[in-house]
C-alpha cells in the first residue's frame, strides 16, 4: 500500500519522481503497477462486490495508461471509492494493450464488455477517457448511447490543436507530449491523426449523452478537455467542464488519500447520480 492517511501534492510528486516509468512496455508495466500498488500487491478483480445502493448508477471505467500500461488492478481504488462512498456498481474491464495489440483491439474489447448492456455510464482517465469517448460515439451511432460519460483528462486530439501539449510539457509531472506521442504510435501505428478514432474531437459529437469532464492545470492534456467541451456544447451535448488548479494528470487514482482526487470523484459522482435518476425516471414514463 503506497500510503496510509491523507497526503499532499508534494507527497505524490515525491512518489512519482521515485518511480520513473521508463521507455518500453516491459519496464512501464511493472513500474506503474509498483507506483500505484506498492512492491507487494494483490490484484483485485475487475468487479467490486461491495455494498451498493439498490438502483444506483452502474459505471464501466476504462483505465488509463496510454494503451500500453495500467490495468483494472492499478485503478481499483477508484472503483472502491465510488462503491464505498457513493454506492455505485463499478466494473473495470481489462482490454488488450499495445504494442502487442494495435487499435482497434482496445475498442473491440470495450464494445464487447458492454455488448449485452449499454445501459451504463462510461468513464475513464487519460487513454481510458479516450476509450470511453470513442466507445460512446460508436454506441451513439448504433442508436444505443450510454446514459452518460465521465471523462478525466481524456486524449481527444492529435492534430495539433492543443497548445497545452507543448506549453505545459515541462510542468506536468505525469506525462509530456513526446511520451504521449510515443505511446500513441505503439497503439495507432500509421493511422492518421485526423482519424476520428484517433482524435475524437473531430468526430460528429451529436448524440453523445450528458458528459462530465475533469482536468487540471498544469496538464499537458488541458486543451484536449477544453476543446472537447466547446465542440460538444456546440453540438448540443449537455457537457460540463471542471478545471482544477494543481490537479495531477490521472490524479483520481490517488483517492482516497488525496483530497483533490476525492473532490473530483465526488463531483463526477453527483453528476452521474443526477443523470441516472433523470434518465431512469424518463424511461418509466
Amino acid at each position: 500500500m503506497p500510503f496510509h492517511g491523507d497526503v499532499t501534492r508534494d507527497d505524490l510528486l515525491a512518489r512519482i519522481a521515485a518511480h520513473p516509468l521508463g521507455d518500453t512496455p516491459a519496464v512501464m508495466r511493472p513500474a506503474f503497477r509498483e507506483l500505484m500498488l506498492g512492491r507487494d500487491s494483490v490484484a483485485p478483480g475487475s468487479r467490486h462486490d461491495r455494498p451498493r445502493r439498490p438502483g444506483g448508477p452502474r459505471v464501466v471505467w476504462f483505465h488509463g495508461g496510454g494503451y500500453v500500461f495500467g490495468s483494472p488492478a492499478t485503478h481499483a481504488r477508484i472503483a472502491t471509492y465510488l462503491t464505498d462512498r457513493h454506492g455505485f456498481d463499478v466494473t473495470l474491464p481489462a482490454y488488450r494493450l499495445a504494442p502487442e495489440n494495435s487499435w482497434p483491439a482496445q475498442l473491440d474489447d470495450a464494445l464487447a464488455a458492454i455488448a449485452h448492456d449499454s445501459d451504463v455510464i462510461l468513464a475513464g482517465d487519460s487513454a481510458g477517457g479516450h476509450l470511453a469517448l470513442v466507445t460512446a460515439l460508436h454506441l451513439a451511432r448504433a442508436g444505443r448511447p450510454p446514459r452518460g460519460l465521465l471523462l478525466f483528462s481524456p486524449n481527444t486530439d492529435r492534430t495539433g490543436r492543443s497548445a497545452t501539449r507543448t506549453e505545459m510539457a515541462a510542468d506536468d509531472p505525469m506525462v509530456d507530449d513526446a511520451g504521449d506521442r510515443a505511446l500513441a504510435e505503439m497503439c495507432f501505428g500509421a493511422r492518421p491523426p485526423s482519424d476520428p478514432d484517433v482524435s475524437p474531437l473531430l468526430a460528429d459529437l451529436t448524440g453523445l449523452p450528458p458528459t462530465w469532464i475533469e482536468v487540471g492545470t498544469p496538464e499537458v492534456l488541458l486543451d484536449d478537455s477544453r476543446l472537447l467541451h466547446a465542440r460538444a456544447a456546440a453540438a448540443g451535448v449537455d457537457a460540463h467542464l471542471t478545471v482544477t488548479p494543481g490537479m495531477l494528470h490521472m490524479g483520481q487514482i490517488w483517492a482516497p488519500w488525496w483530497a483533490p482526487a476525492r473532490a473530483s470523484l465526488d463531483r463526477a459522482a453527483a453528476f452521474a447520480t443526477g443523470i441516472w435518476r433523470r434518465t431512469g425516471a424518463a424511461a418509466e414514463l
